[in-house]
């Protein structure tokens, strides 16, 4: 049987196989996430079409059709008109078959030209990678064949089919927003999966990216790996790449004894990590009530979970057992109430300056007077941002 032009031992068939895998997921996670989808860098031509004509070899994706699914995503997050969101449509039919959620919006005219705007458009699109998608895939096969014999050509070939449709649409818009850790509290379900970014190229970090959604950079915590940032930067260190924004660093100053307008502009900035540490400390509190209350280690995960929730997006069973347990909890009623109020500080666009600046006082004030430690220590806190 013919064994191919390379001959290689067993393992160094599995690192190829990896090598080959990992340039498709950076291809996914700088060129059409970061790049095309968010606009959070630019790409010089020779990487930009290096990428394309690989996605295009390795997974048949169209440029334009990724990109708009994955904004919609964004825009309709956990909604019926998201894609692929496992809240509403499930954990396992996204994780196993996500791809195929993909290929019915792909589809859909309305999401195409509402939200693929600013994609390539040159001859190679309309003539090559969107015509003939299927192409890349066969002539992916035809090559691997080639190369390594029919058998272990066409192994690592599937590999390469299923790669980017299980980690990326599978467990990525899957586990990413049912499972997992969450440094900020985002409007959707997103979490992280896991802190060393390194197998899907740093899309395991996808809470962060959707509290910071226009960022290249998707590790935020100091035990964080995202190593399609550490790719980009290695391109922008050769010209090949321009960083356009990354997430703000949150920064502290001595503590204002007044309260002014660069104090409220400093806590608008850096509302997500103000969000993330007052989140920190009512969970503090509750640690401290649930003991009081005598609650089991099942509720107390659940209470905690709840806690940290937008209040509008709860279900209906659990929006009742929230309430059921701040009527039981005065201190954990007035902290999750005052909660409210401090995101109402970034939420009001018609106030004006000196409206904000004067609600941020009488709610540091009413903190500091409440009696409960945890809103001493966050209000003492909150006078440190910086802008």
């Amino acid at each position: 049987m013919y064994a191919g032009l390379i001959e290689l031992p067993w393992w160094g068939y599995i690192v190829l196989t990896l090598v080959l895998t990992h340039i498709s997921i950076a291809a996914v996670t700088i060129y059409l996430h970061r790049h095309q989808a968010h606009r959070a860098l630019d790409l010089s031509p020779l990487p930009s079409h290096f990428f394309r004509f690989w996605l295009w070899l390795t997974t048949g994706m169209v440029t334009k059709e990724w990109t708009a699914i994955h904004r919609k995503h964004h825009a309709k997050c956990e909604t019926i008109d998201d894609p692929h969101s496992p809240q509403i449509l499930g954990i396992k039919p996204v994780l196993w078959t996500g791809v195929f959620f993909y290929v019915k919006e792909s589809r859909n005219f309305e999401t195409m030209t509402h939200y693929g705007h600013g994609t390539p458009d040159d001859w190679l699109e309309r003539h090559v990678y969107t015509p003939l998608h299927k192409l890349g895939v066969a002539l992916m096969l035809t090559l691997n064949v080639i190369f390594f014999g029919p058998l272990i050509g066409l192994g690592i070939w599937v590999v390469q089919m299923i790669w980017i449709p299980f980690w990326a649409a599978g467990v990525i818009n899957g586990i990413g927003h049912y499972w997992g850790y969450r440094n900020f509290a985002a409007a959707d379900a997103s979490t992280n999966i896991f802190p060393l970014g390194i197998l899907i190229g740093g899309e395991e970090l996808h809470n962060n990216h959707h509290t910071f959604a226009s960022s290249a950079k998707l590790s935020n915590r100091w035990y964080e790996f995202d190593i399609g940032w550490f790719y980009i930067r290695v391109l922008e260190i050769v010209r090949l790449a321009k960083v356009k924004k990354v997430a703000p660093v949150p920064k502290f100053d001595l503590a204002r004894p007044t309260i002014d307008l660069d104090l409220l502009q400093a806590v608008i900035t850096h509302r997500y990590d103000v969000l993330a540490k007052y989140l920190k400390g009512l969970h503090h509190l509750a640690t401290e009530e649930f003991i009081r209350l005598s609650l089991g280690a099942n509720e107390r995960r659940l209470m905690k979970k709840l806690l940290g929730k937008e209040e509008q997006g709860l279900h209906e069973t659990h929006h009742a057992q929230l309430t059921g347990l701040l009527g039981q909890s005065e201190r954990l009623a007035r902290v999750y109430a005052m909660r409210k109020d401090l995101e109402a500080l970034w939420g009001r666009s018609a106030a004006t300056h000196e409206q904000l600046v004067s609600q941020l006082e009488a709610w540091i004030l009413r903190a500091e007077q409440c009696g409960i430690r945890q809103m001493e220590e966050f209000s003492f806190r909150l006078r440190t941002y910086a802008v």
